[in-house]
């Protein structure tokens, strides 16, 4: 009987977690590095928005339409996964011509009102996607590294990467790192806007640049936003009873914008964050071996927490059973 595969994966963000999770599942024995506490890095200041709605093409395309359905098979596999199956509601200008795509569907005023009652003047029309959700994606990322836990995982936390080393035949076959050496058959980068920087003393260029995004917090009374709302104003939506998230560019006009459209006399700013989301040079995933160096895997992606459950089960299969996903085929490297 052969021995298990070793994975060192790189980065314990919501993508580096999800793979690690399912290699683990999967039988790898799993080294998990990272800079500094799972999930405190971009993943815990994302919006979070799952959803596969309304996907129609781009390379990406069947990896996003999977989206929602491998997070309720993960939900599943992880009970406690801190989900929340809220449906999605959209609105633009009056005079915009209401369009809907896969698992969407028109809805009336009426309707409008009686998903969001504290909704001053709703829509005339929006746009409803059932099957939407969010998650809490620091909770989602804990959940998952307990259980690789449980599987043969071992975590490596304060321990950046210095290099990824290669053997004499020039296959990648471990980390340097400033607690030492952390060896594996296959090294998945799964570091975000550091993939880059990592990969390119290899001679690969991986073309990720940062892009930043503004999460703001506001204090905000139980039940006031049911489901995730996006407006031409926001991305909104009730992350706890008492608070709300929201995805926008400027606090003061999202604080007047969430006043105007709902009946919230007492919201105001508790927080706002900007973070540094890992943006691909096309805005699609690049996910995959890298044949230049054998052992070297990419798992880079815009819309991390959304495609996380996806991403970490695909890569899994072929990193440890040796697959190749046609849900990962418009997500190579090599299209660039």
């Amino acid at each position: 009987m052969s021995a298990p595969r070793s994975v060192v994966v790189v980065g314990a963000g919501v993508t580096g977690a999800s793979v690690a999770y399912h290699a683990a599942r999967a039988g790898a024995v799993v080294t998990v590095v990272e800079v500094a506490v799972p999930g405190t890095g971009v993943t815990g200041d994302s919006f979070a928005w799952i959803g596969a709605a309304g996907v129609r093409t781009g390379p990406a395309a069947e990896l996003r339409r999977s989206a929602t359905r491998e997070y309720r098979r993960l939900e599943a596999e992880l009970p406690g996964l801190p989900v929340t199956w809220s449906g999605s509601l959209s609105w633009g200008a009056a005079d915009t011509s209401p369009q809907a795509g896969p698992g969407q569907e028109i809805v009336d005023t009426a309707t409008a009102a009686r998903l969001e009652p504290a909704l001053r003047r709703p829509p005339d029309w929006a746009v409803w996607a059932p099957d939407d959700g969010s998650v809490d994606p620091v909770g989602v990322v804990n959940r998952m590294i307990t259980g690789a836990r449980s599987h043969s995982t071992t975590m490596r936390m304060g321990a950046p990467v210095t290099a990824i080393r290669r053997d004499a035949e020039g296959r990648a076959c471990g980390v340097e790192t400033a607690a030492g050496f952390c060896a594996g058959d296959t090294v998945v980068l799964a570091a975000g806007v550091a993939t880059a920087a990592l990969a390119a003393p290899l001679g690969v260029d991986v073309p990720v640049e940062p892009s930043p995004a503004t999460l703001f917090r506001f204090s905000a009374p139980p039940g006031l936003v049911r489901t995730v709302v996006h407006t031409a104003d926001f991305d909104l939506r009730q992350a706890t009873p008492s608070s709300l998230h929201a995805a926008a560019d400027s606090a003061e006009r999202t604080l007047a914008a969430i006043r105007s459209t709902f009946r919230a006399p007492d919201v105001d700013l508790l927080r706002s964050r900007v973070a540094a989301r890992p943006m691909p040079a096309d805005g699609e995933p690049i996910i995959g071996p890298v044949p230049e160096v054998p052992g070297l895997y990419l798992a880079v992606t815009h819309s991390a927490v959304t495609l996380a459950a996806a991403v970490g089960r695909a890569v899994a299969r072929e990193v440890v059973e040796g697959t190749t996903e046609a849900v990962l085929a418009g997500c190579r490297l090599d299209r660039f």
